[in-house]
């Protein structure tokens, strides 16, 4: 038996969730304009009293790692790493497309194509085995066009995910079944991710981790008033 929190920062939703044994047992989220300085530790504190669950009962912390928000990722790391730090439990990272991808396995395609926007035309993605997850592609940034992934779309694939959106939008003609509904890396699609790590005992380094942000931060200039 285990007792994993589960974390996921990596976009606009912020969410936690308490899996035992990669079942879930209860999750929190939040869509609110910065959730994730703002209501994160709120979020989790709701999640351990709905259960009547205490934080020394954990067994592990798995964190998504990226990519995705820089702001995001580096709170949601953080928090995680101060749990881990305090409680004296080991530290779980998954892959955030692998998340994203989790939510839709054993769907009937040959391959989960998961797009988080990283704005203009360009997007995270990997590619996964529908049934196995097995990557198939592994994640990187890049830059859509109509010819962009052609070697997975041309088979049964499933496309989602708001990068996912932007690139059907841009190019109607694209091979490959669009989810058209807007979705997002959630922490209850970690529970047997972080499981299997937690039996595989695939623990992080708490001081050396760093997020997986795939890209320079590019902060903008603030408005002029």
């Amino acid at each position: 038996m285990s007792l994993i929190l589960s974390i996921e920062t990596s976009t606009a939703l912020c969410s936690v969730a308490l899996h035992r044994s990669g079942i879930l047992l209860d999750t929190r989220q939040s869509m609110e304009e910065g959730a994730h300085a703002k209501q994160l530790t709120l979020l989790i504190n709701a999640l351990f009293d709905s259960q009547g669950i205490s934080y020394q009962e954990l067994d592990a912390i798995a964190i998504s790692l990226g990519p995705g928000s820089y702001t995001g990722l580096r709170i949601g790391l953080s928090t995680a790493k101060g749990l881990c730090f305090g409680l004296d439990k080991p530290l779980i990272a998954l892959d955030t497309l692998k998340i994203l991808a989790n939510g839709r396995k054993g769907y009937p395609f040959d391959y989960l194509i998961p797009m988080i926007d990283a704005r203009r035309m360009e997007v995270y993605t990997a590619v996964f085995d529908a049934h196995t997850l097995h990557m198939r592609m592994e994640t990187q940034p890049m830059i859509l066009d109509e010819r962009s992934l052609m070697e997975f779309t041309c088979r049964p694939s499933l496309l989602f995910g708001n990068g996912a959106i932007k690139w059907k939008e841009a190019n109607p003609a694209i091979e490959g079944t669009f989810d058209m509904e807007i979705s997002y890396p959630e922490a209850k699609c970690m529970g047997d991710l972080a499981y299997e790590a937690f039996m595989n005992q695939e623990f992080e380094n708490i001081v050396t981790l760093e997020p997986n942000y795939l890209k320079e931060f590019q902060g903008t200039k603030p408005k002029l008033k």
